[in-house]
């Protein structure tokens, strides 16, 4: 969104990051140039420059930034979760309400996954990516734990097939264009957590 917000205008950061987020999101981190994202947020390109030391910067910023929107999804979802299996679902269900977020050029899949495949080995933003399905995997094992006390081991290995079920999920999702694969994988997740 650019334009006026209570009366002034966003802060040149805020409608970089944003005009950022549409544009990888859509057209890719490589295919997206700075010209391209300096134009959408209505800055000058030393705007730019002020704000982010390079477009690797900026990259990076932007998947930081979709980490945060995630968790923010999820501990919304997590407020209303009655005790750990709901936990769980909490997960599934953030990523679909990621899924159902209203996207330009439609859903493409997990943005921060999208730009870890345009990153080179080693890049410090592949390592956000892999923080961030990590530390997914890590608090599905939170809620398995709870909900399996003096079971760790199935907890552990719980966590790793939901995890998996999770990103194939929302791979297929993205490649489908829409989140119904995320759907059927809570749905796929409820009946594995009921047998535990």
């Amino acid at each position: 969104m650019t334009g006026p917000e209570t009366g002034r205008r966003r802060p040149a950061r805020e409608r970089l990051l944003a005009a950022a987020a549409r544009r990888f999101y859509a057209d890719g981190v490589t295919a997206t140039g700075i010209d391209t994202i300096t134009a959408e947020a209505g800055v000058a390109k030393m705007s730019l420059y002020n704000n982010f030391s390079s477009k690797a910067d900026l990259v990076r910023a932007y998947l930081d930034a979709r980490h945060e929107e995630w968790l923010g999804l999820y501990r919304a979802r997590l407020e209303h979760a009655d005790g750990p299996r709901e936990g769980v679902l909490a997960v599934f269900d953030a990523y679909a309400d990621h899924a159902e977020s209203a996207y330009a050029h439609g859903f493409r899949g997990c943005g921060l996954l999208n730009a870890a495949a345009e990153l080179p080995a080693g890049d410090d933003g592949r390592a956000v990516v892999r923080a961030h399905k990590e530390e997914v995997e890590r608090l599905i094992g939170g809620h398995l734990r709870e909900l399996l006390p003096g079971r760790p081991g199935a907890a552990h290995t719980a966590a790793e097939h939901l995890a998996f079920l999770l990103e194939g999920a929302m791979a297929r999702a993205g490649l489908e264009g829409d989140g119904e694969r995320l759907r059927h994988a809570r749905s796929m997740a409820a009946a594995l957590l009921d047998r535990l």
